[in-house]
């Protein structure tokens, strides 16, 4: 009994970790779905309690005040062109949203099982910030080269699915962190797969004769 409970303690790090690693990545894709998840849980289950100092996170009023951000950010990012916008004033959102969750999950301070991380939260917010900030410059960079090959009509498809990832990784972040590494490797070969595509229709519209 004693071998299996200390390695169990010695996983939960590694588990916290992921946490915090998985919700930041859902925060790069949509900034008000985990924090709206993490609030929810942590209002109404036991699944997620918040360390001192992120109990506002719970609170009623500002759940709902994430609920209306979620809904404009839900309906803005699904119209082309003003998608765009909504991107570049989500470069500051989605990074600090990511630094939240990470260190909401106290995953900064269980890193590993030293007291160095405790002893830095600062770094707790910068991992979730870093993660957060590729993710959404990924999304934000491969949006435009969607709207223009689609004529506009790939943004809500688009979306849809990258909400619906936020949801999902957001889920398995917290119930399943194990999960994270297999969800974070399908995320990075998308990635991969899109940057890919930005590069040749870039390459394309460079090679293209000028106009008269």
């Amino acid at each position: 009994m004693a071998p299996d409970y200390v390695a169990k303690q010695k996983e939960m790090p590694m588990f916290a970790a992921l946490t915090g690693l998985g919700l930041s990545t859902a925060a790069g894709l949509n900034a008000y779905i985990p924090l709206m998840v993490v609030g929810l849980l942590a209002n109404l289950t036991d699944a997620v309690r918040l360390p001192q100092g992120y109990e506002w996170l719970s609170n009623g009023w500002v759940l709902a005040v994430i609920g209306v951000l979620l809904v404009a950010e839900f309906v803005l990012d699904k119209v082309p062109v003003v998608d765009h916008v909504n991107d570049i004033i989500q470069t500051a959102v989605r990074p600090a949203s990511g630094g939240v969750v990470f260190s909401a999950t106290a995953a900064a301070a269980r890193l590993d099982e030293s007291t160095w991380m405790a002893e830095h939260p600062a770094v707790g917010w910068v991992l979730g910030i870093v993660v957060a900030l590729a993710v959404h410059l990924v999304k934000s960079g491969a949006r435009p080269v969607v709207n223009a090959t689609t004529a506009g009509f790939g943004a809500p498809v688009v979306s849809t699915v990258e909400d619906a990832s936020s949801l999902g990784m957001s889920l398995i972040a917290i119930f399943l962190p194990v999960l994270v590494i297999v969800a974070m490797a399908v995320l990075a070969l998308v990635a991969w797969l899109l940057l890919r595509r930005v590069r040749r229709y870039r390459e394309a519209r460079r090679a293209r004769p000028a106009g008269p």
